[in-house]
């Protein structure tokens, strides 16, 4: 309960929005409340995305090959489900390997053994690393390593 103004009233948010004044709400400073109506919003700490080592398999050179994870201790490689020049950029800059030049699929740089870590990847490019794009959860796919992932880079 604030002493302040009341600003906004009607608040409609849908979940997707990057900052309350682009959810739908009242004119501002309109609105038919009292401050025993105040709302508040209590977060919590959302952990840093893991940070995936990564290596690059069975290329030509140290920057092109078979995309590889370690994951739990264990090393698996990426399905080509959704892999693009986007999801290679992020691999290149995390390996330090300049820019993607190629996003090949099909076990170009022939097939992995063990798990299949990482399913429908969608980095949009400008990510670090690996580990902040999207992706099915850890092990989760619908792949066999004939649908490795691979990357070239510069």
């Amino acid at each position: 309960r604030g002493p302040d103004p009341i600003w906004l009233s009607a608040v409609s948010c849908v979940g997707v929005e990057g900052a309350l004044q682009e959810c739908q709400a009242a004119p501002w400073g309109r609105h038919h409340c009292t401050h025993q109506e105040d709302a508040s919003v209590e977060c919590s700490e959302v952990p840093a995305p893991e940070v995936p080592e990564l290596r690059l398999a069975e290329g030509p050179s140290s920057c092109a090959g078979r995309v590889e994870v370690l994951h739990g201790g264990h090393w698996g490689t990426v399905c080509d489900d959704s892999w693009d020049l986007a999801d290679a950029r992020v691999v290149c800059r995390q390996l330090g390997c300049g820019t993607a030049e190629a996003a090949p699929g099909h076990a170009r740089f022939g097939h992995g053994q063990g798990h299949i870590w990482l399913d429908d990847v969608g980095c949009v490019g400008t990510e670090q690393h690996l580990g902040q794009c999207p992706a099915r959860p850890w092990g989760h796919n619908n792949c066999q390593h004939g649908e490795d992932a691979s990357v070239v880079c510069s």
